[in-house]
């Protein structure tokens, strides 16, 4: 019988032989901001801003380019004896990257940062009043434009105040005086108590994006299980540990240990990854032009070895130690440095797809997303190791390594070659090369599939291709359907949303052709005008707070709203009342109303419409969709960024299912 070290020596040179290579949108304060006023000299001094931002969350800078999210601003409400001296300053750890949404470099600011303006004193006495305004989101939903307001003040220097309306303000509930405003009345009237009955408002949850990570790295190792590098082993392994004791029991013990030991090195890879990066490095390194460049870059090498150019193979001196180490070792250790060796030997096969794996969980945010996906992957790579110990008769009805295999590696290098171009599009997008805009990305796309499809009947062939290969019927419905995925992507070249591929395809914005108008629109972007048509209509009214620097809301606009069934239901059953809350058109007046026990003044309309959802709703964060009746009263739960279609279309059938009791 052969030893272990003669037996992992030929499962690796067969190896390289065959290898050829979710929050919701409640009210919260995730940012909260001290002040302080410096004296510099008797002619300047400067207000320090002092900025902590909760876990998940960023602050924009200042500075924005327009048509992006709102910039940090300093602005003064009435000053005498002083005026600001130079641009409002921003200090901290600044990040910058490419958003696809705005088609825009933009900059933010997470865990802290500091706003600094500089005043020139003009004489002994002055009297400043003003604010700081912001911006903040977080993946899945943005905070109102905030305001920071001060005042400060010495000597007797004359006060200029602005325009406003004078009531005396109480919690949340605006006084009848304040009516005259458009603020008030039974519509302003709160419903949070209603909203909470309905139960929690629809969104996404870290549950829910957990299970995903998991399916999707377990769906990697089914997909790694089927490669060259890692098929072949299979059966010799089992084999091995089953023949090299004569009691069976010990065999299992050994197998099983076998599978456990691949769960734990890619766990522990999974684990080491978030420590050394952390998430929200992981996630500016997943959207980092740079690094998305080199990984179009490894993509497209890993690609073109699996159709034949080349081989890749990891330097034998590697797994040659760590196999003399599991000889000297024996034992349970030895198992465990086997299990590390067929990690090493089918890097060639694996790797692309662990790598790929690893950037897609890492836009998700969470701090553990990278160790559930890989103990996804692992759980697959290792259970045929434990289903045929268990079952060792399987074996031999195990298909024979062939030429369905190279089929099986070729196909791999034509996902990777597509999914390659994503990455390459988010480098594109960020240095304004313009050279992938949509219609080129769905055109490369297009041929890929095409070939794909080609390939798999048999029209195409490629080095390591068997001549004599038969088109299996699961082979022929796998060209079948990358064909008709070829077909479907057709109509995006003239401007079609192709919902399937708007993850992955860059930004409507850039595609020079578009012939799609289908589109929902707002009927009103005045929330008291809207209601009192509603009322003359008899129709239920869908409140869309939203706003102009919202990616999400643009996000939900076109994955979701888009769909026929929700673009029946909103514009043939519903009055669609769009409010921005960082609608920068001043109020005829300035007022003054008390929210959460604080004093605020809503200078703009965008002021107004954030007011009316905290105060009467209580949430502040978009995007968030409420229904309610042609009277300001709920009809369902609310609902926030979720791009689920079905359960979209069922909050807007319950609420209206609501409204005809």
């Amino acid at each position: 019988m052969m030893n272990k070290k003669r037996i992992l020596c030929c499962l690796a040179a067969m190896a390289c032989l065959l290898g050829g290579s979710a929050a919701k949108a409640q009210q919260s304060d995730p940012v909260s901001f001290t002040q302080e006023w410096k004296q510099l000299s008797p002619e300047e001094a400067e207000i320090v801003f002092t900025g902590t931002i909760a876990e998940g969350w960023h602050v924009y800078s200042t500075g924005l380019p327009s048509g992006g999210p709102i910039s940090a601003t300093f602005n003064t409400d009435s000053i005498s004896g002083a005026e600001p001296e130079g641009k409002l300053l921003a200090q901290g750890n600044e990040i910058e990257k490419q958003d696809a949404v705005f088609n825009m470099k933009l900059r933010f600011f997470e865990k802290n940062v500091t706003f600094v303006q500089k005043i020139k004193l003009l004489s002994k006495d002055y009297y400043l009043a003003g604010y700081l305004e912001y911006g903040a989101c977080n993946d899945e939903s943005c905070l109102p434009p905030t305001q920071v307001e001060f005042t400060y003040t010495k000597g007797k220097a004359p006060v200029a105040t602005a325009p406003v309306a004078e009531a005396t303000p109480t919690a949340n509930t605006p006084p009848a005086s304040l009516q005259a405003e458009g603020i008030g009345g039974a519509l302003w009237t709160p419903v949070i108590d209603q909203l909470k009955a309905y139960g929690e408002q629809t969104g996404q949850t870290a549950g829910r994006s957990w299970a995903y990570i998991f399916l999707a790295g377990f769906l990697g190792g089914l997909v790694a299980l089927f490669t060259p590098c890692v098929w072949p082993i299979i059966p010799m392994t089992v084999s091995f540990f089953l023949k090299r004791n004569k009691d069976r029991r010990k065999g299992l013990r050994d197998a099983y240990t076998y599978g456990l030991s691949i769960v734990v090195i890619y766990l522990v890879l999974g684990l080491a990854i978030t420590l050394l990066f952390g998430a929200s490095a992981l996630n500016a390194l997943s959207t980092n032009a740079v690094f998305n460049l080199f990984f179009f870059l490894l993509l497209l090498v890993f690609a073109a070895s699996f159709f034949g150019a080349f081989e890749i193979t990891l330097p034998s001196k590697w797994s040659t130690q760590v196999d003399s180490q599991a000889d000297k070792r024996g034992g349970l250790l030895g198992i465990f440095l086997m299990a590390f060796t067929l990690a090493l030997v089918s890097f060639s096969c694996t790797g692309p797809i662990i790598g790929f794996l690893l950037v897609e969980v890492s836009t998700s945010g969470s701090i553990i997303a990278p160790a559930i996906g890989m103990l996804g992957f692992a759980i697959a790579l290792a259970l045929p190791f434990t289903l045929f110990a268990l079952f060792p008769s399987w074996l031999k009805g195990l298909p024979k390594s062939g030429g369905w295999m190279n089929a099986v590696k070729v196909t791999l290098a034509f996902i990777e070659l597509a999914f390659s171009l994503k990455f390459l599009s988010v480098a594109d997008l960020a240095y304004g090369w313009h050279i992938l805009d949509r219609e080129t990305f769905l055109a490369l796309w297009i041929v890929i599939f095409a070939l794909l499809g080609l390939y798999l009947l048999g029209k195409i062939k490629f080095p390591h291709d068997d001549d004599k290969t038969r088109v299996s019927v699961p082979r022929f419905f796998l060209a079948l359907f990358s064909l008709a995925f070829a077909v479907y992507m057709l109509p995006g070249l003239w401007g079609a949303p192709l919902k399937a591929v708007s993850a992955f395809a860059p930004p409507l914005k850039t595609q020079d052709f578009n012939l799609y108008k289908n589109e929902v629109h707002a009927q009103y972007y005045d929330y008291d005008a809207g209601m009192a048509y509603a009322r003359s209509q008899g129709k239920p009214v869908m409140l869309d707070f939203t706003g102009y620097g919202c990616v999400n809301c643009r996000k939900m606009e076109a994955a979701v709203w888009t769909d026929n069934r929700v673009r029946g239901l909103i514009d043939n059953d519903y009055v669609l009342i769009t409010l921005y809350v960082d609608d920068k058109t001043p109020l005829p007046k300035h007022i003054r109303v008390m929210e959460n026990g604080r004093e605020r003044t809503l200078r703009t309309m965008g002021d107004k419409w954030s007011y009316l959802q905290s105060s009467k709703f209580g949430a502040n964060a978009q995007p968030f969709y409420v229904l309610v009746d042609n009277q300001g009263r709920p009809l369902n739960k609310p609902y926030a960024y979720d791009e689920d279609v079905p359960k979209y279309v069922d909050f807007l059938q319950t609420g209206l299912k609501n409204f005809k009791k």
